[in-house]
């Protein structure tokens, strides 16, 4: 029987750490008072440490400042300017996540099929076509694009190259999460959009699927919407960007839903059966929910938590920056369940074992 796997996963981030200057330039722009002290409270209390960005730590800059800054106070830039940004730093950040994965020649003019998903950019002809140029991979290479599936991308990815996989045995597949959030801010003095704009961070993986009994195999695939929830997370092209609602309602929605109906995310076997839980770290409050929602300890989450502190949220691309971190330590045998929430409000889930 032929079981399709995870064999390597390559990750990266720009070199920018714009976090605390997002923090200083962000607090400047909402009303003095009690409006900051929150906003530097909620801050503190994030999980989030470190954000990166292909834009500058000196890309925040005051309306008369003398410093060219991609945020200017009073003048954001344009999507179209976004775009730009996108086709031009996009496919660098994805090959520097290619390169991780270690490919030889013979294994990159190999592979069979490309799957890009991202939400934070478009260009045509594709990143996926631009990476395939870039890398040389073989002409007749079978293309798949995900677009505007949020955090949640990554599982429907490796569920396409899971059934490449399945199709054809020697299918290849690359499988690449590209995410540049930090392209979308937008201008506000509005709290609750501050505060979700604290999250993002930029950040893409490049994962290797074949049938070779090596690294995580992939089992089953799940997905399941989540009732009455269909406007707590949108995502809405702008004229300054990609403009984003994350209600602040989506917790409580979530860790009710995994109170009331646990197993559609369990499979009737309750959580001793899992060993490792790759849950995506959209938040310390998302988090915070699936742990409340499933009674699980502490220590199940850490992984995301840790990947979250280090990087922050960087949508599709997060729960593979997690996958990664338990390939690195997992024991053969180990049972995951993997998990991430996009619009809709729609939880992807899938199972997983390490061999």
């Amino acid at each position: 029987m032929t079981i399709a796997h995870i064999n390597r996963i390559g990750t990266a981030t720009p070199p920018h750490d714009v976090h605390a200057p997002f923090l200083a330039f962000m607090g400047k722009a909402l009303p003095e008072g009690k409006a900051r002290s929150v906003f530097n409270r909620m801050a503190a209390r994030s999980g989030i440490a470190h954000r990166y960005s292909v834009l500058h730590e000196d890309g925040m800059v005051e309306a008369q400042d003398p410093l060219e800054g991609f945020y200017r106070r009073g003048a954001y830039p344009s999507t179209a300017a976004r775009m730009k940004v996108y086709e031009a730093q996009g496919p660098v950040l994805a090959e520097k996540a290619i390169s991780q994965l270690g490919l030889s020649e013979a294994e990159r003019d190999g592979i069979t099929h490309l799957i890009v998903a991202s939400c934070t950019g478009f260009v045509a002809p594709g990143i996926d076509q631009i990476l395939a140029r870039r890398l040389g991979l073989r002409p007749d290479l079978q293309r798949s694009v995900l677009g505007f599936m949020g955090c949640a991308a990554a599982v429907p990815a490796l569920r396409i190259a899971q059934a490449a996989v399945l199709a054809d045995p020697a299918a290849r597949v690359l499988v690449v999460n590209l995410e540049l959030c930090t392209l979308h801010m937008q201008e506000t003095d509005d709290i609750e959009i501050a505060l979700s704009f604290l999250l993002f961070g930029d950040g893409c993986t490049a994962t290797l699927v074949t049938a070779d009994e090596a690294g995580l195999a992939l089992d089953d695939f799940r997905a399941v919407f989540i009732p009455a929830t269909e406007d707590m997370i949108t995502r809405h092209v702008g004229d300054q960007g990609f403009i984003m609602h994350l209600s602040g309602q989506v917790p409580g929605k979530i860790a009710q839903a995994l109170r009331d109906n646990p197993d559609f995310v369990l499979r009737n076997e309750g959580t001793q059966a899992v060993n490792l839980w790759a849950v995506h770290g959209g938040g310390k409050s998302i988090l915070d929910a699936v742990q409340t929602g499933l009674g699980l300890p502490e220590e199940a989450l850490m992984p995301s938590r840790t990947v979250l502190n280090a990087h922050g949220n960087m949508s599709s691309a997060t729960v593979m920056f997690v996958l990664a971190r338990m390939m690195a330590t997992a024991a053969a045998g180990q049972r995951g369940m993997a998990m991430a929430f996009g619009p809709g409000m729609v939880a992807e889930t899938f199972r997983f074992h390490s061999v």
